[in-house]
């Protein structure tokens, strides 16, 4: 079972990685965010820095959301959904190993080079490493959280404005608490129980979407 799991996630890595798109669309939403924010704010260096985890974190979670409609929009529409649903693979672990593809190939990408970006936002250096933690461990959760919403509009055409609907209230323990981590007021022994959350948070996630955007295949798939 492991490595037919991996198999399937090495598939999606490589056919994400092929067509592009994704990641180059994303990378260019927060670049904009980062360039066009500073600029309309002013020349507040310090009030810049202290909106910057905020408005770091805001722009990574948009930026995954992009893409939470293509995780299994087309796998349903060209049958290989239905393959997968017809193998010995339990389909939570299909949908577990897409979900890991898809943190693989954009959501950590976004997470690692998002905190550098943070300088063009005047963000403290020292800052850094734990806006990085944050967002590494928080990005895992938000492509479990998307998946539960690309999983329900699999078989909708245009289903991109629904799945923000769905997803972006999922995304405010994410957010509030990944923010807190990584803040540039709190130091960083100050930042642990939020972290901490931040974990339990992911780890729920791993736990529920499965299972949740399994459920939803299987509807549409009957």
């Amino acid at each position: 079972m492991f490595q037919q799991a991996l198999a399937l996630t090495t598939r999606d890595v490589a056919l994400a990685r092929r067509q592009g798109g994704g990641l180059g669309a994303a990378f260019g939403f927060i670049l904009s965010v980062m360039v066009l924010i500073p600029l309309a704010i002013g020349p507040d260096q310090i009030l810049l820095s202290k909106l910057a985890p905020g408005l770091m974190w805001l722009a990574l979670l948009l930026s995954v959301l992009l893409t939470a409609d293509r995780m299994f929009q087309q796998d349903f529409e060209d049958g290989s959904l239905d393959v997968m649903a017809m193998a010995k693979l339990p389909l939570e672990i299909v949908t577990l190993a897409k979900v890991l593809a898809h943190w693989f190939t954009v959501s950590l990408p976004l997470a690692i080079i998002t905190p550098p970006l943070g300088l063009l936002m005047s963000i403290d250096v020292g800052q850094l490493p734990i806006l990085l933690v944050s967002m590494v461990i928080g990005s895992l959760a938000l492509s479990l959280l998307a998946a539960v919403g690309g999983a329900v509009t699999a078989g909708l055409r245009r289903g991109g404005l629904l799945v923000s609907l769905l997803v972006l209230p999922l995304y405010i323990p994410v957010l509030i608490f990944g923010v807190a981590a990584s803040s540039a007021n709190l130091s960083p022994s100050s930042s642990t129980p939020a972290l901490t959350v931040l974990c339990a948070i992911t780890l729920m996630s791993l736990v529920i979407s499965p299972w949740a955007c399994a459920a939803a295949l299987k509807a549409y798939l009957r």
